[in-house]
């Protein structure tokens, strides 16, 4: 696996199986999403280090044309 959304796709999968399966995993499908979502953390952590994650407050929503106004 060499891509996020590779991974993003088959967790996906995963978790459609596991609401059709009466919520339960099989001991291979656990193995492998404690696997994924491991793989995930370690994108994610990456990204992080090297800035290309937001870590800020979300700016959804805000009215920008009030803030230029009001300068």
């Amino acid at each position: 696996m060499n891509n996020s959304s590779q991974i993003l796709r088959e967790l996906q999968e995963l978790r459609k199986t596991w609401k059709v399966q009466n919520f339960n995993y099989t001991q291979s499908q656990q193995a492998r999403y404690t696997e994924l979502t491991e793989l995930r953390r370690a994108f994610i952590a990456h990204w992080k280090e090297e800035g290309r994650v937001w870590v800020g407050p979300s700016n959804a929503g805000k009215n920008f044309e009030k803030e230029e106004t009001a300068a």
